[in-house]
């Protein structure tokens, strides 16, 4: 079981490891850039406007990657409160790259330092794809440490019973959040379980006795009419003398952490909550980066496009299947993908719809007839979204958002589901690494509502190193 000092000592360790990681990735990244530019000889910095004055390049890269590294520690990047989880602890680790060698460019202007453009240039993007890495091979550690029970949480949820069922459905769907799930004290306090496994414990007069007798470490309060301002503020001490983590759920769902922000209001934090952007700076970064992924990848796939098209030839019919779909603000695109199914495919689907595996509105067949061989290899490993580029690069489609539906489905989409519609559809999506054809439909709706409402630009790079993943092992796809 799990106490508040056991908590503290594996989130310290694990902090370290990530801080030993970061200098090592820091240190190679500077020494790369200098040799590879360089070499091993003689090598300065020179600053016209400081008398002539000169800088040997060992130093510059000691005094580069010492302030890489204070940057990474002054950002937060290894704060306990965002690793291990969710795209903050990346874009903490990006923002602290970026201001780092955007200050560099600055200084390099001021004092008209004659910085070698190529040893920048170098540096900047390995020294953030390794730090990247470092962090998801870390995360990836901690995640199998948590399926054995390790460096987890014991929870006690904490509210009126049906709000604490929708905060404890929504931790044990994401069990690599950490958390365990000691049971639940509610307004009634009666024996019957809150969810699967989860009991509840006692009602609220007793929740203080029922909390420190379970050994748990954290509780999570979900809300309740029944408890008081006042009564809250005091079991919040108790816990503090405990100390025990007090966490509060409020009732807005599907909300990330980057839209919500705390005004300190004297007595009385409010949370504030920005509305998702679907317009502005932000959104010409992602429409560039879907013109410059897709063209890359037309460019450095085109070999592979051939090959495809050929296998999928073999049987006479097109390489390409195209499909009317919706996209961005309902309008009708066609979509393009390698055909994967017999020619005449359409026409035998409706003798199949009573033989469907997929959810309540997405037909999905495990061993559906109409696959080809070739096919069925393709869709596996998602090759036959490939051809998808074509649509990113038209503007139809971007590289990373919501599934894009067919117009039956569209026509059984409720006034929720109109917001996936605010934003291109994806070639890939938390969808695609989050189950994929195993995904029930409201976990399908779920995820697509969340990614409209708290999409961002380090998200979609997350998302894309995910499906790399999910692409080489073929997990949910038939």
């Amino acid at each position: 079981m799990a106490t508040a000092r056991t908590v503290a000592l594996w989130r310290r360790a694990y902090a370290r490891r990530l801080a030993v990681t970061d200098t090592l990735v820091v240190c190679a990244t500077v020494t790369f850039a200098q040799v590879v530019r360089f070499g091993f000889g003689d090598s300065r910095v020179v600053a016209p406007s400081l008398v002539n004055a000169e800088l040997e390049y060992s130093l510059f890269s000691v005094g580069l990657a010492l302030f890489w590294l204070l940057a990474l520690r002054l950002l937060g990047s290894r704060n306990a409160k965002v690793i291990g989880g969710g795209t903050l602890e990346y874009k903490r680790v990006a923002d602290a790259t970026i201001w780092l060698f955007g200050a560099l460019a600055i200084l390099a202007f001021g004092f008209q330092l004659q910085i070698a453009r190529g040893y920048v240039l170098i540096a900047f993007p390995i020294g953030l794809g390794l730090l990247f890495l470092g962090r998801w091979r870390w995360r990836r550690w901690l995640l199998h440490q948590r399926a054995f029970g390790r460096c987890t949480h014991h929870a006690v949820l904490l509210g009126e019973r049906e709000k604490s069922r929708h905060v404890g459905a929504s931790i044990l769907r994401e069990p690599g959040l950490g958390f365990e799930l000691l049971g639940a004290v509610t307004e009634y306090g009666t024996d019957r379980d809150l969810l699967p496994g989860v009991p509840v414990l006692a009602g609220f007069e007793n929740a203080l006795e029922v909390v420190l007798a379970s050994g748990a470490d954290t509780v999570v309060y979900s809300g309740s009419d029944r408890m008081s301002p006042e009564a809250l503020q005091e079991f919040g001490w108790e816990l503090e003398a405990a100390q025990i983590e007090l966490l509060v759920a409020p009732a807005l769902t599907g909300i990330a952490g980057p839209r919500v922000h705390s005004i300190p209001a004297p007595g009385l934090p409010l949370i504030q909550v920005d509305y998702p952007t679907f317009e502005g700076a932000k959104y010409v970064a992602k429409r560039t980066l879907d013109i410059v992924g897709s063209v890359f990848g037309l460019i450095v796939l085109s070999p592979i496009f051939a090959a495809l098209a050929l296998l999928v030839r073999q049987d006479g019919g097109r390489a390409l299947f195209r499909q009317q779909r919706i996209g961005a603000d309902g309008r009708r695109f066609e979509m393009l993908k390698f055909r994967t199914m017999v020619v005449n495919a359409e026409d035998q689907l409706p003798s199949l719809l009573d033989r469907s595996d997929g959810n309540a509105v997405l037909f999905k067949m495990r061993n559906d007839p109409r696959v080809t061989p070739v096919g069925r290899a393709l869709r596996r490993h998602s090759l036959d979204e490939l051809p998808q580029l074509i649509n990113v690069l038209r503007g139809n489609m971007s590289l990373v958002g919501p599934r894009p539906p067919l117009i039956s489905e569209m026509e059984r989409y409720d006034h929720r589901m109109q917001r996936r519609f605010l934003v291109r559809p994806g070639i890939t999506g938390l969808w695609q690494v989050n189950g994929r054809s195993d995904l029930s439909w409201d976990d399908s709706v779920r995820l697509d509502l969340f990614y409209v409402e708290n999409w961002s630009l380090t998200g979609d790079l997350v998302i894309l190193w995910r499906t790399l993943r999910v692409v080489f092992t073929g997990a949910g796809a038939y």
